[in-house]
């Protein structure tokens, strides 16, 4: 099927992001697939092809507005359900080192999918959660940056993260919308779990009046040992 990249590398464009015509048909390539296996299990609610290439591929790239992506670090996206932001980051960085993480193991079984049919090389999608493999001797603080577009408070999702994120590193989280009171009440959390809070971008996806949030947070020390808790509990009782 022939598709209009126009929009698409225009965006691109936008964002300062130079692809190849292969990483182009990489991502048309994920767009089918993605179409595909949602027919028989739900990984998007969005479907139509230039709400995908906006919505899920650039809002995913538009991480470059707050991190240096041309640098060879290390990834975790937790929560990444479709692979959203982790994989489409792959695609168009492949220095990346990426680590894929869900509880759903028919999600990863997608995620395998894509990665084995693009060929894609130093990227891993791993069936768990983040509590289990958040622990010591597993991935805890192995990576220099943690990204999660997962929808959760910031005070949860801080606990989920933070613990993976080397010291000297950054967690990152999307949002869609303003999280001023939610940035308030997290504060705390965020400085217990060993993070800082260091700044917050701002962004409407290229041509469009999508409003997004990208929520930078400093790794400054370790994550004390009893975090993250158990399943459940960063939710149920945030920290405070």
């Amino acid at each position: 099927m022939n598709y209009d990249t126009t929009l698409f590398r225009e965006d691109l464009d936008a964002l300062h992001i130079s692809l190849t015509e292969k990483q182009i048909e990489q991502f048309l390539r994920y767009y089918e697939l993605l179409i595909q296996w949602n027919e028989v299990m739900n990984l998007t609610a969005i479907t139509d092809y230039e709400e995908v290439m906006k919505k899920h591929f650039i809002d995913s790239l538009s991480l470059i507005k707050a991190y240096d992506l041309n640098r060879e670090v290390s990834l975790i996206d937790v929560g990444t359900g479709a692979g959203f932001p982790g994989l489409a980051l792959k695609i168009a960085f492949p220095n990346l080192q990426v680590t894929l993480l869900d509880s759903l193991n028919k999600r990863i079984g997608f995620l395998q999918n894509v990665i084995d049919d693009l060929e894609l090389e130093g990227i891993v999608a791993i069936h768990g959660r983040a509590e289990d493999y958040a622990k010591k001797g597993m991935l805890r603080e192995q990576f220099d940056l943690c990204v999660s577009r997962a929808v959760a408070n910031l005070t949860t999702l801080s606990e989920y993260c933070l613990p993976f994120v080397k010291i000297g590193g950054q967690f990152i989280s999307y949002k869609s919308e303003k999280i001023a009171e939610e940035q308030i009440q997290a504060k705390a959390a965020i400085n217990v779990l060993g993070g800082n809070v260091a700044e917050e971008i701002s962004l409407t996806l290229p041509h469009s009046d999508i409003y997004r949030n990208l929520f930078v947070i400093n790794k400054v020390k370790e994550t004390p040992k009893k975090y993250p808790r158990k399943a459940g509990l960063p939710s149920k009782e945030p920290i405070t």
